[in-house]
């Protein structure tokens, strides 16, 4: 069992679960602009092998709709491996196609000895080569989304600060969080949900100094799938929302449904 900053992780295998599979809308808001949905995201959970072994494959892609590809084309992909036991990352990948913006990136995680082996490389630099440490609640983008959906909520005081480790490219940043309440969530065309409300901030690593002290807001559901129903981001003018569109193969029926 993993512990995180005084939190139970022992819900971790209960949300690695193959045949999950979530879609997302994402949209964007702001005062004289009305709600704009311009992009899908689908995370999808199977079963693979690596070594001789089955792990959890974990596929993330993130694309912009086509009434707006003339405009800004966004393909973005993640592909992860986890092992089935531990739930330890042990390979990721990205690939992210943004316009005219490319970039890719591939993690190896070497748990025996506490390291991480990163390649990343954009269109317009030379690959990048680094190795740097782990602790026990260092993870890729990826995999802290499924750590925060694994968080004992009954561990958690309302308003206390708790805080995990993202490795992001050549760094290692910190995400920063805390449980707001127990709140009612409106998603669009969704109904309503009983949700726990996580504030989250992040930032690098030296001093948790935060990049510029804004914070996200996920809601995710209140029951035992605790699967993100909506987040909300700021903006330099309005903020990105990303709300759940459709959800199949849970693991347990959803019982957080508000009629």
């Amino acid at each position: 069992m993993l512990v995180l900053s005084g939190c139970s992780m022992a819900g971790l295998a209960q949300v690695f679960h193959a045949g999950e599979r979530l879609d997302y809308i994402v949209a964007y808001r702001a005062k004289l602009v009305p709600n704009t949905e311009m992009a899908t995201v689908t995370v999808q959970t199977s079963l693979d092998e690596l070594d001789g072994r089955t792990v959890y494959r974990v596929m993330g892609n993130g694309k912009i709709m086509p009434s707006y590809r003339w405009f800004f084309n966004i393909d973005d992909r993640y592909d992860i491996l986890v092992d089935t036991l531990t739930k330890r990352t042990l390979r990721f990948e990205s690939n992210i196609r943004e316009g005219d913006y490319t970039f890719r990136s591939h993690y190896r995680y070497d748990w025996d000895s506490l390291r991480v082996h990163t390649w990343a490389q954009s269109r317009q630099t030379e690959p990048r080569v680094k190795t740097m440490p782990l602790t026990e609640r260092s993870m890729d983008p990826v995999s802290l989304y499924f750590n925060l959906r694994s968080i004992d909520p009954d561990t958690l005081v309302e308003g206390r600060r708790y805080d995990l480790e993202m490795v992001l490219e050549d760094t290692i940043k910190v995400l920063k969080f805390r449980l707001v309440g127990r709140e009612v969530c409106r998603v669009p065309n969704k109904g309503k949900f009983r949700t726990l409300h996580l504030a989250c901030t992040l930032g690098t690593s030296e001093g948790f100094s935060f990049t510029d002290g804004s914070e996200f807001d996920i809601w995710i559901t209140d029951d035992r799938n605790h699967f993100p129903v909506m987040l909300s981001s700021p903006i330099r003018i309005g903020s990105i929302r990303a709300y759940i569109a459709d959800y199949r193969g849970l693991k347990y029926p959803l019982a957080c449904s508000v009629r």
